[in-house]
């Protein structure tokens, strides 16, 4: 039989009546002829709620027993999904982890997929079940221990069934209709794409849109998985929502496909740093030990003796990272000046900035983007802190005021509510 993937994220099946109306979604793809794998998150505030009890029982808890704990949200919802199918008339069972198995690496809070051997779900199929629900987010370690896969792990483990299952597609159902060229809430003439390519998904989704955790559109873009994004809380076809596919599959693109943002930004400038071979290696080395995400880097045209304290060689060197991670970063470049791995005068922080983005596998093949993309915020006297270039997308540290309407200017610039 033709085989589908559907996943439901936590605002979908937040209680029993929408774990009813997710239950229907998938009768009817069963009615259409496939066996179907459900994919299900925990309910909606569950996976907090368990995690609140972990930290309020242990502040420097094991994290294999954190583990244990927060992956029970995904196998309530599981247990209920099939017995809401079974109370429909169709076989259904649920499975957890360690039963399918979904095979991860040993690194608790993050694991990683290591393989989904086949044999138990399709020995079900076999046999005439119609629907296999599977608890997502949670795997089992080589140890034979609960293992999770980190906050939006259940739209990695749906499209990892779809690539180990050869599926038709993978249909991820949320609170959202489909992938939009910005986010509705800050930009009203926002449009929502019928298509999108996997580069392009990618980018938006590691540059603040959060429609699709990125590792899910990673390993899509690596197996090929065809990906749909539609509404739980609609009535939908198979022309609803977004798909998220080759760049073979779209016809002609856009040159700018969307505008991502995110306000979760911080610079950080180290002043007066020594400009020698090195120097980089010795600044970012620590930073990636504290694990910290450094994303724009810039550094300045070097300047030479410039007074008698600084005979030699200097540059300024900034870079960006999540603001969430500030302190880890201050204290990797404290702890490697006071080591003698690196010198500078004063180190800068600044939290009040946000970072836009325009994104289009058409900027390949068009000059110009730049230039529109600088001239639209100029002409909206926004001015640009640092610059991070790709071969699809352009990325500009600004301040954080000015974000929304940096958004709003250049999705008119770029014409991105006509189709």
């Amino acid at each position: 039989m033709p085989l589908l993937v559907m996943k439901f994220g936590g605002t979908s099946v937040a209680d029993l009546a929408r774990i009813e109306n997710a239950a229907k979604k998938v009768q009817k793809e069963v009615d259409r002829g496939y066996d179907v794998i459900v994919i299900v998150s925990a309910m909606s505030g569950e996976t907090n709620r368990l995690v609140g009890y972990v930290e309020g029982t242990s502040k420097l808890y094991d994290a294999r027993e954190y583990d244990a704990v927060v992956a029970a949200g995904e196998n309530v919802t599981a247990g209920l999904v099939a017995l809401r199918l079974q109370e429909m008339g169709i076989p259904a069972r649920s499975w957890q982890g360690w039963q399918v198995p979904i095979n991860t690496t040993a690194q608790h809070g993050s694991a990683r997929f290591v393989s989904i051997p086949r044999d138990n779900i399709d020995a079900k199929f076999a046999e005439g079940f119609k629907v296999a629900v599977v608890a997502g987010f949670q795997g089992v370690s080589p140890e034979g221990r609960v293992t999770t896969l980190g906050r939006g792990g259940s739209d990695t483990t749906a499209v990892a069934f779809a690539a180990a299952f050869a599926a038709e597609r993978c249909d991820i159902y949320t609170d959202v209709d489909g992938v939009y060229t910005t986010d509705p809430r800050v930009s009203s003439k926002a449009r929502k794409l019928d298509k999108i390519a996997f580069e392009e998904m990618l980018e938006l989704a590691s540059l603040g849109a959060k429609v699709l955790q990125t590792r899910s559109v990673e390993l899509a873009m690596r197996y090929k998985v065809r990906l749909r994004v539609l509404s739980s809380f609609e009535d939908t076809d198979e022309n609803s929502g977004t798909l998220v596919c080759d760049e073979e599959e779209i016809m002609e693109s856009k040159v700018v496909s969307g505008v991502a943002f995110s306000r979760e930004e911080a610079k950080i400038t180290l002043f007066t740093i020594e400009d020698r071979p090195g120097v980089a290696s010795a600044i970012f080395g620590p930073l990636a030990d504290a694990g910290v995400n450094v994303d724009m880097i810039v550094q300045n045209i070097s300047e030479k003796d410039y007074d008698d304290a600084h005979p030699g060689a200097v540059t300024d060197m900034t870079f960006s990272c999540p603001i969430n991670q500030v302190e880890r970063a201050k204290k990797a470049m404290e702890d490697a000046k006071t080591a003698g791995l690196i010198k500078y005068d004063e180190l800068i922080i600044d939290t009040d900035v946000a970072k836009v983005s325009v994104v289009g596998i058409g900027m390949r093949s068009h000059a110009g983007v730049a230039a529109k993309m600088f001239s639209s915020l100029s002409a909206e006297n926004i001015n640009i802190k640092v610059i991070s270039t790709s071969e699809i997308k352009i990325s500009v540290l600004i301040d954080r005021k000015y974000m929304e309407l940096a958004v709003q200017a250049l999705h008119d610039a770029f014409e991105l509510d006509k189709a």
